[in-house]
């Protein structure tokens, strides 16, 4: 890894630094997106997303596609709903999930498409 690049002067931007800080999020909306990458920083529950990304899948399919029993990925698909990743559908004794929305679906493809950007690149 490379050494970080810095400024040889020692003048703000003025200017700059006060436009940025207007437009800056606030603390609490910062802090819930901290808190959003948290869940995606946890490889069981990526694994998850990425099947979800595939196809609806019911919990049993779930874990047959990420190796695991039906009480661990129940339990990462809590903090999932809890964040707003997934939804559900029941059918019968079934449940389905799938990715909440196009945002989850776009949050995915970028991160994936950025991993994959880098490894293109060594």
């Amino acid at each position: 890894m490379k050494g970080l690049e810095e400024c040889q002067s020692n003048h703000p931007h003025k200017d700059i630094i006060k436009e940025v800080k207007q437009l800056m999020p606030k603390e609490e909306n910062l802090y819930d997106v901290s808190e959003l990458f948290k869940v995606f920083g946890d490889s069981t529950r990526t694994k998850i997303l990425a099947a979800l990304f595939q196809h609806e899948l019911c919990v049993c399919d779930i874990c047959k596609v990420v190796n695991m029993t039906k009480s661990a990925i129940s339990h990462q698909l809590k903090v999932l709903r809890d964040f707003n990743l997934v939804k559900f559908r029941k059918q019968g004794k079934e449940v389905f999930y799938s990715l909440a929305d196009e945002h989850v679906v776009l949050i995915y493809e970028k991160a994936l498409e950025h991993v994959l950007e880098k490894k293109e690149e060594e």
